[in-house]
């Protein structure tokens, strides 16, 4: 049986799109049929951390409750133009069975929000961490912060810019550390249409890249990308890799063979997992990065 869902899952994610889908795609249906880790639930769905649909967020907890356990935040991808938290229900209950309480946020996407609009809303989804999560045994002053491709750009650019969580009234030194999967870092100048129109209106073309704002007090990042990913190529990772290093910022830099796009998100399931121990070397090096970090620096 779980080598003939396997298989299916296999043929209904060929089709996955290489930044997210939509709730109709073969990844809401790899999500509703794959297997879950035991060791995490589902504990909150649906709660507001601002007005209208799209500022909903879900919490994950692990099974074996433990109090003020590290708090770790996801971000979906989908080119910053779609997606939604209830195709991801395996990494929340992935991540919450290595031990976090897992938050996975909607974010507004565009055109409603252009840059920077996703990013205040993932700033105000931290807000509500911060109010909320130690009413699900989270500890909000050890907040880690992940993605995948688009929400991987999240997640960073909220780590090593501070100006977004400080206006949502965040204390910045609560993030001890990021990690991105096949993310897109590095894209100046702008020539792709995707890109071009998610933000091409900023004003500061420079203040879109997280690059610009890399420091010696940046939080520790986990960076993983695949060999074979043709999207979001891995000189993204490398970049970004070596702009942390170079101020002596804690980088574990992983490029595992074989990997495309997709894969780096669904080595996350359990289905999957076989394909790289991502998962194990992303909760590893954030679990060791959550209790350290007290000061903050912003760089451009």
């Amino acid at each position: 049986m779980t080598r003939i869902l396997t298989a299916l899952a296999s043929l209904l994610c060929l089709g996955l799109a290489a930044f997210g889908i939509s709730a109709a795609s073969p990844l809401a249906l790899f999500d509703a049929i794959g297997p879950r880790d035991p060791g995490g639930r589902l504990a909150a769905k649906d709660q507001a951390f601002g007005d209208g649909s799209r500022r909903r967020l879900d919490v994950y907890v692990p099974v074996t409750a433990a109090e003020n356990a590290p708090v770790l935040v996801f971000f979906y991808g989908g080119s910053w133009q779609s997606g939604s938290k209830d195709d991801y229900a395996f990494v929340g209950h992935a991540l919450a069975a290595q031990g976090f309480v897992t938050v996975l946020p909607d974010y507004r996407l565009y055109p409603e929000a252009p840059f920077p609009g996703f990013l205040e809303d993932g700033a105000a989804a931290l807000a509500w961490v911060r109010d909320n999560i130690a009413g699900y045994g989270g500890d909000p002053r050890r907040i880690v912060l992940a993605g995948h491709s688009a929400g991987a750009y999240n997640a960073l650019m909220l780590g090593l810019d501070p100006r977004y969580v400080t206006a949502a009234g965040v204390d910045p030194k609560v993030i001890k550390a990021v990690a991105g999967l096949s993310g897109p870092y590095d894209f100046l100048p702008l020539d792709q249409d995707t890109t071009v129109k998610v933000f091409g209106q900023a004003a500061d073309l420079a203040a879109t890249q997280p690059g610009s704002f890399v420091g010696p007090l940046s939080p520790p990042a986990f960076l993983a990308t695949g060999d074979g990913d043709t999207v979001v190529k891995p000189r993204h990772t490398a970049s970004l890799a070596a702009k942390l290093r170079a101020e002596h910022v804690p980088v574990q830099e992983r490029i595992y063979p074989g990997l495309d796009h997709k894969d780096t998100l669904l080595a996350l399931s359990v289905t999957f997992r076989s394909k790289a121990p991502e998962l194990a070397e992303m909760a590893s090096f954030l679990m060791r990065q959550s209790s350290g970090r007290s000061q903050y620096t912003m760089r451009r």
